[in-house]
């Protein structure tokens, strides 16, 4: 059983850390395709898109895990068949509820980011973009629920093997239909970023044409023929709704947390700006550079995310034990695991934020403005990752409402700053927003967590002390190498022997504190 939990687990942590990957590197070639306007133009896309793909998923997904998990130990197969086509209705009807919702609203979305006499992206480009992406939502709703209902079988392969295979379709969809687009058709930039948008759809087709397979390769052994089962009436179809999206709300809520703050960076942007003075163009820019920025400021908080989360189910069942001593130590080893990965990864964007930008997204997408923002915004991927740590151990003690009440006193407190700030701190206004929300968000999340659990951080703050230490070392001798390397070498050349270098100071500065020394810090000597 321990084997095939942790087979399982390494299949999807595995899927899913090359999903971001691919996800991230794809970016680079495809913005020096369609440059900061065409970027801009497929984020308008994407923004809505993702957060109707959280609605109409609504975290269902993971509650058909549970429960097709649930109702398999009860063996009650009559309730998993209810539960496959019940829930499969139910998505195709979301998923193409969505479909039509976002269609529809595209004119309405693309008039909120652009005017109709724009000199950027027109109206009608952005219009067609939203429209375009929309179709994916008839696909990829379905095809999570048998990504659930697979998982919750104990079946991770397919799962795993549907991600990537989704998301590499996706990939290569998108840059060899850009590039065909642009360099041997000579279509515009609006076309080609179509083109683009047309890749989740795609994307969903491949990965849900992978669980079929599997499906069908595995039918025997997912679900017994009906003429091998006992049929029941005492659990109806209206049941297992309730508790299917009972279960999911929570999960879709927190889900929605980064959509909602990318989304209202990207239409709240252009408006502010115009409002201070800049032209069009020139407010698309700057919503482009915050967004290229983000996506680095997010990678480490990827990880970190999904590394700590999987001390989580050790965290529930000390919880529903009542034991609190081990809670405590538990909570305390899960920041410790965060702050370990976050800290140096933040502080090394931050250090090295105008060579990165530049290497990555090349002088065609504002470098100087890129770097002095990813500047800025560099620190917050410590912020945004403590909040997401903090969120699934409250999740995980059953503090889901309360939870909620946090993540939208921060969206609030976003969207009233998005407009005050930029008064007076111009593009950085933005930023400042982002900061200020989730640390309204994270400074409830830590008060429900003392008041429920109680932090103890005795046992770790020697190595926290260490981190801290080694981060700031490893900052100051990058920083100065950075400063040599810039007058003599590449942005190739900098980047990669500071990042190196950075990597190797901060290990060995741990070392020399004695930080890998786990049962004499554990004791907080």
């Amino acid at each position: 059983m321990g084997n095939k939990l942790l087979r399982g687990t390494l299949l999807l942590s595995s899927a899913s850390l090359i999903s971001k990957i691919l996800g991230f590197i794809y970016i680079i070639p495809f913005t020096l395709l369609v440059g900061s306007l065409g970027y801009n133009l497929y984020k308008y896309a994407y923004g809505p898109y993702t957060i109707m793909l959280s609605l109409s998923t609504m975290g269902i997904p993971l509650a058909i895990s549970k429960l097709t998990a649930k109702y398999k130990q009860l063996e009650r197969e009559d309730v998993i068949r209810k539960i496959v086509k019940s829930g499969m209705v139910f998505m195709l009807i979301t998923g193409m509820t969505s479909f039509l919702l976002l269609y529809m609203l595209a004119p309405l979305l693309a008039g909120i980011v652009v005017d109709e006499n724009s000199e950027g992206n027109s109206l009608e480009s952005v219009t067609h973009v939203i429209r375009v992406v929309s179709f994916a939502l008839i696909i990829i709703p379905p095809m999570s629920l048998l990504r659930g209902f697979f998982q919750g079988n104990d079946s991770m392969g397919p799962s795993a093997i549907s991600t990537v295979a989704e998301q590499l379709s996706r990939v290569l969809f998108i840059l060899v239909g850009v590039f065909v687009s642009i360099k041997l058709l000579n279509n515009p930039i609006d076309n080609a970023v179509g083109v683009a948008t047309f890749g989740a759809f795609i994307g969903g087709i491949t990965g849900l044409g992978v669980l079929l397979f599997y499906f069908w390769k595995r039918r025997n052994l997912l679900l017994k023929p009906r003429n091998q089962i006992s049929i029941h009436h005492d659990i109806s179809v209206m049941a297992i709704f309730k508790e299917m999206i009972t279960y999911s709300i929570p999960f879709v809520i927190m889900g929605l947390s980064l959509p909602l703050y990318q989304n209202i960076d990207t239409y709240s942007i252009n408006t502010v700006l115009k409002s201070l003075g800049y032209q069009e163009v020139a407010a698309e820019n700057v919503n482009s550079v915050i967004g290229l920025a983000q996506i680095l400021v997010l990678i480490p908080v990827s990880i970190t995310t999904g590394l700590s989360i999987s001390i989580i189910p050790n965290i529930t069942k000390s919880y529903v034990l009542n034991n609190f001593g081990l809670l405590k130590e538990q909570v305390g080893q899960s920041l410790l695991i965060l702050m370990f990965i976050i800290m140096p990864a933040a502080t090394g964007i931050f250090v090295l934020a105008e060579p990165l930008y530049l290497l990555l997204f090349t002088e065609r997408n504002f470098p100087i403005l890129g770097g002095q923002l990813l500047v800025v915004y560099a620190p917050a991927a410590i912020l945004i990752a403590l909040y997401g740590v903090t969120s699934s151990i409250l999740q995980a003690i059953n503090q889901q409402k309360k939870l909620i009440i946090g993540l939208f006193i921060g969206i609030f407190i976003k969207v009233i700053l998005n407009f005050a700030l930029p008064g007076i701190f111009l593009e950085k206004g933005f930023i400042l927003a982002t900061y200020c929300g989730y640390f309204a968000s994270l400074t409830i999340n830590m008060i429900i967590i003392r008041n429920k659990i109680g932090i103890h951080l005795g046992k770790i703050k020697y190595r926290l002390v260490s981190i801290f230490i080694s981060t700031l070392l490893m900052a100051t001798l990058v920083n100065m190498l950075e400063k040599a390397l810039t007058q003599t070498a590449g942005t190739f050349l900098t980047v990669i022997i500071c990042s190196l270098s950075g990597i190797l100071i901060y290990i060995i500065s741990l070392y020399g504190l004695n930080f890998f020394r786990y049962k004499k810090f554990l004791k907080g000597k």
